[in-house]
């Protein structure tokens, strides 16, 4: 079902990236959904699969993950408290973005890589003016 112009700006998107991205964008969010693909994930496994995050940064992108829909998150009763996180029904059906992003970024490392070192590279051989005062 495609969703009209006029329900994208009622809901503040201006088109329907714009809404896909504030689903998934960021840093970590699609990481997170990346290892999620693979079967439910407790904290701490999230944690050791994502060396980057931080704690409060995980916390926040799963509570958002879960606010949205996208995750599931199951409490079991017992001590200590166990949590798994999953992807939710809805939630599968990012799945098919994530591997493609997965597949651009396999086929296209090297170029991003090689655009981020000449970058470099001629920002260090540019002159840099200097201007001074008298």
């Amino acid at each position: 079902m495609e969703v009209s112009r006029d329900q994208l700006l009622h809901n503040g998107y201006h088109c329907a990236v714009e809404a896909t991205i504030d689903i998934i964008g960021g840093k970590w969010k699609s990481v997170i959904l990346y290892h999620l693909m693979s079967g439910k994930k407790r904290f701490n496994e999230l944690r050791k699969l994502i060396p980057g995050v931080t704690q409060r940064m995980l916390t926040l992108q799963l509570r958002e993950l879960e606010r949205d829909g996208i995750i599931h998150r199951e409490i079991y009763k017992q001590v200590p408290p166990k949590v798994e996180y999953s992807l939710s029904d809805f939630g599968e059906s990012i799945v098919p973005v994530i591997e493609l992003m997965m597949k651009w970024g396999n086929e296209h490392l090297d170029d991003i890589l090689s655009a981020r070192e000449k970058a470099e590279t001629e920002a260090t051989e540019t002159p840099q003016l200097r201007y001074t005062t008298k």
